[in-house]
């Protein structure tokens, strides 16, 4: 059954999380691609695709409708400020490397956008950034999943427990993330109507 809901919807579901965000569906698809449900090549070239997608969106969004985007959002507001800071010092290297840093995976492209970073090099160096984050992520999985096996001998009788490890790890972040991001929200409101 597992093989039958992946074979269907697994690439198009690993597409849509990387689009978005994509680590934690990511580090799955390639330990899944270890027990051979997938194909890790094709993990790797859909991460690549769906984090390229994403990110070129969010620039595009971010250079044309950044300050709209912000102004709905607050805790953006200041994570673009944040993410401004980095991005005038070492431009190049963010736009490299900033899927690697959690909690700016999806504001520093909109604040990529906002900056006037040109367009064609963000182009290449983006996609350069997302084929190395593809591959160092999704191999690692796939790797972990050696290591596993190593340790522990046959991983097909705890396969279902590191599933369900890595699933609650996931929502385990995102319900942080989500916490944290009504945080700041609420603390950007309070601040707002203090002024």
């Amino acid at each position: 059954m597992l093989q039958q809901l992946l074979d269907q919807f697994g690439y198009l579901a690993l597409f849509l999380g990387t689009f978005f965000e994509g680590e934690t569906i990511l580090v799955l698809a390639g330990f899944l691609a270890f027990r051979g449900y997938m194909e890790i090549e094709l993990v790797v070239l859909v991460a690549f695709c769906g984090s390229y997608a994403g990110d070129q969106t969010w620039y595009y969004l971010g250079r044309h409708k950044g300050r709209q985007i912000l102004a709905k959002k607050p805790r953006w507001q200041v994570l673009t400020d944040k993410a401004l800071g980095y991005l005038n010092k070492h431009p190049d290297l963010w736009v490299l490397s900033f899927r690697f840093v959690y909690g700016l995976r999806t504001v520093m492209p909109v604040a990529i956008g906002l900056s006037g970073y040109p367009p064609l090099r963000y182009l290449i160096l983006n996609g350069i950034g997302a084929i190395i984050w593809a591959l160092a992520l999704g191999f690692a999985a796939y790797y972990f999943g050696t290591a596993l096996e190593i340790i522990l001998g046959n991983v097909k009788k705890y396969e279902l427990w590191v599933l369900a490890a890595l699933l609650l790890v996931g929502a385990l972040l995102w319900l942080w993330r989500t916490i944290k991001a009504q945080k700041a929200a609420r603390k950007a409101r309070e601040e707002g109507s203090e002024v």
